[in-house]
């Protein structure tokens, strides 16, 4: 984004906070790092901060980019039990954008990221977020912004194998096998709730052990809940990560995980076919990573640290449904 754009920017979101009850005096727009849909930055007015996040120039508002598609969707759980941040303003006036309180806290998955957490404080929050899941999708469709139809185990499959198949063969090696093994036995969908799309301890702020929100929402949609479930499950364990991730002692195994998660109810069937499914998508995503470092089209060299950790998941999502 150029200087004049951002100030152009900047000055609209001043304008649209002020006008939502928030006065004081501006600082400029700081860009945040991380993320891959939009532009994000955050803002203070006065002693009040927010984070804004807009449709970058010259893109369309659409799929990863709808901005304001993220904002109703937030704005729809609020109250609901569901941590969100807040929306303060939004803005469909391209390029779109919209601002939400800065919820205080850090959103760290603990078989990845850096600094690395405590290990008990990293399974507190893994336990936690497992009871949370529920209360998502807990949250009736008819309350919510729905604008497209429930994704089934079916349409998920065929969502991530479009991923895959852009990416050379050479660099997702088993991944041909793994997708035929999925697709003959793609278990009958449930009763569609809210599907968050990428939920993990990456995306959820934390105070100490408990969640306060639930954040980057680009890819939301109804859905079968157990494709979220076991999703979730692939970062319960660091040996899945091998050359780029960590094991961290005393998390919880995913036994206990989905224990939690059902809170003495019954235990979702079928989830060792969705445990090879998360397994599989994300050997998909970090194939298509990979190609486009290979390709430069985006350069990183730690892309190239991904190939042990492809290969373990493919591995792994092949060995639980042969």
């Amino acid at each position: 984004m150029t200087a004049t754009t951002a100030t152009a920017l900047e000055d609209r979101v001043v304008d649209a906070l002020r006008a939502a009850g928030h006065p004081g005096e501006p600082t400029a727009l700081e860009p945040l790092l991380g993320g891959h849909s939009g532009l994000t930055y955050k803002i203070a007015l006065g002693e009040e901060w927010f984070v804004v996040k807009a449709v970058p120039p010259g893109q369309r508002s659409i799929g990863r980019h709808d901005m304001l598609r993220q904002a109703r969707i937030m704005s729809a759980l609020a109250g609901s039990g569901v941590p969100v941040p807040a929306i303060r303003a939004t803005d469909d006036v391209e390029p779109a954008w919209f601002a939400m309180e800065l919820v205080a806290g850090d959103s760290l998955e603990p078989v990845l990221d850096d600094p690395p957490l405590d290990p008990t404080l990293a399974a507190a929050r893994m336990r936690r977020a497992a009871e949370i899941l529920p209360r998502l999708h807990a949250v009736p469709l008819s309350a919510l912004p729905v604008d497209g139809e429930p994704l089934t185990p079916a349409d998920e499959l065929a969502r991530w194998s479009r991923t895959l198949a852009a990416v050379p063969p050479e660099l997702v090696p088993g991944a041909e096998r793994l997708e035929k093994l999925l697709a003959s036995s793609v278990p009958e969908a449930v009763d569609p709730v809210l599907v968050h799309g990428d939920y993990r301890l990456g995306n959820l702020i934390s105070v100490g052990s408990e969640p306060a929100a639930l954040i980057d929402w680009e890819i939301w949609s109804p859905g079968d809940p157990r494709v979220e479930l076991g999703w979730f499950l692939v970062f319960a364990d660091g040996t899945n990560f091998p050359g780029v991730g960590r094991e961290v002692p005393g998390l919880p195994d995913p036994v206990e995980l989905v224990e939690r998660y059902a809170d003495g109810g019954p235990v979702p069937r079928d989830l060792t076919w969705f445990d090879a499914l998360g397994r599989f998508k994300m050997a998909a995503i970090m194939g298509h990573n990979l190609r486009r470092h290979r390709e430069g089209r985006h350069h990183d060299p730690d892309q190239e640290r991904l190939p042990a950790t492809i290969d373990r998941l493919i591995r792994t999502g092949t060995e639980r449904l042969c």
